[in-house]
């Protein structure tokens, strides 16, 4: 082998003339985040590695969720990546070892007689139209000295595991999907309720104007009116009623399935409490979130893929072999030793001339790194961001349902006074609608910032990073 060593030293001379990048080195990520997500002492304790069956509560809530995990269109199709990137992994290994197969062929041959093959066989009294047989073991085996093929399978591995924090973060946008529409369709539910009674209320109170009109204590306007109002909570609640059918199937199509019922407890929905969640420290995030995870997980591959860029600049070393039997005669194909053969060769490559395509390659996956490392800061202020909106959002929710309270009891109130005012002809009609009306939207807001509320929590637990673990594997990764 000591004839190699000159060629080798020459190819390693060649190969190792690797191009600056233009950009200059890649920068390492910057993973620092504030102390704290509020003015607030941080409470170590962290929602997230709550499971979301704990959160929820509401067993039909749950039913839904579970149904959905196991049905979901896109939650099947995020498990399918994960198959179809390990078995990019199995590939990518199965590159760095050797390669070994057995053939076996048969053909025929006639060379020129005028060629010195042609002249040695003639001479030889052989057949101008030669057979061949053979069958043997074939081995070639590229020698991974730079690391290129053992980066490039990492680089898959890591990808692989992005996929999987991919079907994670899949599954918490389920649970928090699910949560949603189930506590909107829980709120039409209520103010489809609000809205019958305001219509039946609204009759009755037409039926007393007309007899005021036929007794003569109010005009025909009053009437109108009164009929006109009506007809406007009539249309309320038609508009209500598809919207309950809309969000049922919409719930439907998220658990996998045609359009049925949906079972829910809506009778509940203003005696619910949203849950207290604990924040944690934002440094969680970089180990809750699993969009953050993912692209700290593409960052990795995309610095493993510069590295394997780089080492196509690099000698490679293969070498390849066989051993089996040859023979012109079928019939002696199998003696020994005059019909074995067997070959070994090592070679040494190195690229010399136009390397553009792989100056390109090398540029490009630069370039692929900081745009990953780019995109895992990105995702680590959004997490922030985030948790910060909706902390605030659930405190301010919170003020804001109080507030609505207080507005719904007075304007009962005022609903009361202004029916009996004009009974009494002591108000206008006109009073008595503007009561009703204004007392209608303001139950119909409070119910629906009651949604909010408990929309806002489940919002708050998904931008924690909750949603993924189980029982199971609430202090830690799933297996």
């Amino acid at each position: 082998m000591t004839h190699l060593r000159p060629l080798a030293l020459l190819a390693l001379a060649l190969g190792g003339c690797v191009p600056a990048l233009p950009q200059g080195a890649a920068r390492e990520a910057n993973t620092e985040v504030p102390d704290v997500f509020h003015g607030e002492a941080p409470d170590p304790s962290n929602a997230a590695e709550l499971d979301w069956r704990e959160l929820l509560g509401d067993p039909n809530l749950i039913a839904l969720v579970e149904e959905a995990l196991a049905h979901n269109q896109e939650l099947n199709i995020a498990v399918q990546e994960v198959f179809i990137a390990r078995a990019e992994v199995m590939g990518r290994r199965g590159e760095i070892m050797p390669q070994l197969s057995v053939g076996a062929g048969a053909g025929l041959e006639r060379v020129g007689e005028h060629t010195s093959q042609g002249r040695s066989d003639e001479m030889a009294g052989l057949d101008p139209n030669l057979p061949s047989y053979s069958f043997g073991l074939y081995a070639s085996w590229e020698i991974d000295i730079w690391n290129r093929l053992r980066n490039l399978a990492d680089a898959a591995s890591y990808r692989y595991l992005a996929t999987v924090e991919g079907r994670r973060l899949m599954t918490t946008m389920i649970v928090a999907e699910i949560a949603r529409l189930y506590y909107e369709l829980m709120a039409l539910d209520r103010q489809l309720e609000v809205v019958r009674r305001s219509v039946a209320l609204q009759e009755s109170a037409l039926d007393v104007v007309r007899l005021q009109w036929q007794a003569g204590h109010t005009t025909s306007l009053a009437v109108a009116r009164f009929d006109a109002e009506l007809a406007e909570f009539q249309g309320r609640r038609a508009e209500l009623q598809q919207r309950v059918v809309e969000t049922e199937n919409q719930i439907n199509f998220m658990v996998g399935r045609f359009p049925q019922s949906v079972a829910r407890s809506s009778e509940h929905l203003m005696e619910m409490r949203p849950a207290p969640l604990t924040t944690g420290l934002p440094s969680d995030l970089l180990t809750h979130r699993p969009d953050v995870r993912a692209a700290e997980l593409r960052m990795a591959a995309a610095h493993l893929d510069v590295e394997a860029a780089r080492a196509r600049y690099f000698p490679s070393l293969s070498i390849e072999g066989g051993v089996g039997f040859s023979s012109v005669d079928i019939m002696r194909l199998v003696e020994t030793p005059g019909s074995v053969f067997y070959s070994i060769f090592a070679g040494l490559t190195a690229p010399l001339l136009n390397r553009s395509q792989i100056t390109a390659g090398y540029y490009s996956a630069d370039a692929a790194q900081r745009q990953a490392v780019i995109e895992y800061e990105r995702a680590i202020l959004n997490a922030y961001i985030e948790v910060v909106n909706q902390v605030n959002l659930v405190d301010n929710l919170a003020a804001s349902f109080r507030a609505r309270e207080r507005r719904v009891t007075r304007l009962h109130e005022s609903v009361d006074i202004a029916t009996r005012l004009f009974n009494a002809a002591r108000a206008d009609y006109l009073e008595v609608l503007t009561a009703r009306r204004d007392s209608l939207d303001a139950e119909l807001e409070l119910i629906e910032t009651k949604q909010r509320q408990l929309t806002a929590v489940v919002g708050l637990y998904q931008a924690l990073g909750g949603g993924w673990r189980t029982a199971q594997t609430s202090g830690g990764d799933e297996p």
